[in-house]
């Protein structure tokens, strides 16, 4: 099984990519459908992910657009720290939310945190999490969005790591 993925990513990277843009573009939906019909509403963390998502899918449908190896190479690298990014916030989330704050107090949204502070200090803001950001609104097969959302780029991160070493090696 492991040698048939390798044959596909060897002849079709760009199937690869177009496949992982595709997922992204899903949980993106998915996470928006949560929002709009569900009324969740996302927190700070959960839309820095989204970013990351929207990033990683941007990135992996314009490699899959291109033929060319060497793109493939250095779009491999940019899709490796997008997606190192998102699984960074993801887990922080997934942190959060296995192990609350004693004191969970709901913060500032997203927006309202960079229109009101400087990025030097909102940034930080974000990534603390607010009562919001450990709240589990939502599972599926026991694990929250931010879960599987860490697991979505776990994967990307092991897939570039993959196209690059594959890549490395035909040199």
């Amino acid at each position: 099984m492991a040698s048939a993925f390798l044959v596909i990513l060897d002849s079709a990277p760009r199937r690869v990519f177009a496949f992982l843009s595709l997922v992204c573009l899903a949980m993106l939906a998915f996470g928006l459908y949560l929002q709009h019909s569900q009324g969740l509403e996302p927190c700070p963390m959960c839309i820095v992910q989204r970013y990351a998502l929207l990033s990683v899918a941007i990135l992996a449908g314009s490699l899959s657009a291109s033929a060319s190896k060497r793109v493939h190479f250095g779009g491999s690298l940019v899709l490796l720290l997008a997606a190192g990014f998102g699984a960074f916030v993801a887990a922080r989330q997934s942190w959060l939310q296995w192990y609350p704050p004693e004191v969970a107090t709901c913060g500032r949204d997203f927006y309202g945190m960079i229109e009101n502070f400087p990025l030097n200090r909102a940034i930080p803001m974000i990534f603390k999490g607010s009562g919001d950001c450990s709240a589990i609104d939502w599972t599926f097969l026991g694990g929250s969005i931010a879960n599987w959302a860490f697991l979505v780029f776990s994967a990307t991160v092991l897939l570039a790591l993959l196209m690059l070493a594959r890549r490395w090696l035909r040199r």
